[in-house]
């Protein structure tokens, strides 16, 4: 179980690069574009190479999952992005893992722990430590935007949960890719008009945002909704905006401060715990469910 833990903590990482890439290769001010670029031409290119195409009733959760998982989450998550600092829109994501543990008792029935919601919460909060600044201009549509993303994304992924999936895993991810992309192209067109001539660097971002950042990362993470409890997933999604501020550190020489590396040891610690049983209890091979560790009797000489 944490092989796939670790394998899915792989789609926040990658995820985590989108800023750097976008800022430094991509066109400026083309965020729909970004988006549609990362989603639909890898969901065609699998539906082409798998030749599987929805049936019955999949077709219209197929686009249910792809607006909720792809489309609508990349649009108000850039809306969101453009209207809010970095820090406060990465703030409103953090909570996602809190609307996952809702959905999820809701929907699929799963009871969240409150050693997951506690550190679910605390996640939140060291997130807000690395990337919120205290004159953070706020934005009613920007907030919105933020709020709706995040509880976009945490509404396909407990459907994903409890809908499962009637192909490969590659063909499941192609059809969500599409179906958010089809979304995504008239909304670029009427909003930002028609793409500006790309250079080899704009090529080359789009390349890696839409193979191993989207169509891999996709595949990985529908995997990690399957075989893992959904509020454990979305905890997982606390790392993106940290690599993120790591790579901002690293590559564009921006600071970090006392409080961004107390935020990083809380953020990274509650993803960590967030992924084990509460202490005292043992799991069980669905992991996830635990139950209380059996009584040890001790025999008197």
């Amino acid at each position: 179980m944490y092989r796939t833990v670790a394998l899915t903590a792989f789609t926040p990482l990658v995820w985590g690069t989108t800023y750097l890439v976008t800022t430094e290769l991509l066109p400026p001010g083309r965020p729909l574009l970004d988006a549609a670029v990362r989603a639909l031409p890898a969901g065609l290119l699998v539906v082409a190479l798998t030749r599987t195409l929805p049936h019955g009733q999949w077709w219209w959760k197929a686009f249910v999952l792809g607006v909720l998982n792809i489309g609508g989450f990349f649009a108000l998550l850039f809306v969101s992005a453009y209207r809010l600092p970095g820090g406060v829109a990465a703030t409103l994501g953090a909570a996602q893992p809190l609307l996952v543990a809702a959905l999820a008792f809701g929907l699929i029935g799963e009871r969240p722990t409150r050693w997951r919601l506690g550190w679910a919460v605390a996640g939140a909060i060291g997130v807000a430590m690395v990337v919120l600044r205290p004159a953070a201009a706020l934005d009613g549509l920007g907030l919105v935007a933020g709020l709706a993303g995040a509880a976009s994304m945490a509404t396909g992924m407990v459907l994903t949960k409890r809908w499962g999936r009637p192909v490969s895993l590659l063909a499941f991810t192609g059809w969500q890719l599409a179906a958010g992309g089809l979304l995504l192209v008239p909304l670029m067109l009427l909003v930002e008009g028609l793409p500006p001539a790309l250079d080899g660097a704009a090529l080359a971002g789009f390349a890696w945002l839409a193979i191993p950042g989207t169509l891999v990362a996709y595949a990985i993470w529908f995997r990690g909704v399957e075989k893992l409890p959904v509020t454990a997933v979305s905890l997982l999604g606390l790392l993106s905006p940290l690599v993120a501020t790591l790579l901002g550190w690293a590559v564009l020489g921006q600071t970090l401060t006392a409080l961004q590396l107390a935020g990083f040891v809380v953020a990274v610690g509650a993803v960590v715990l967030g992924q084990v049983p509460p202490p005292g209890r043992v799991a069980t091979a669905t992991f996830g469910r635990v139950r209380p560790a059996p009584a040890v009797s001790v025999c008197r000489q």
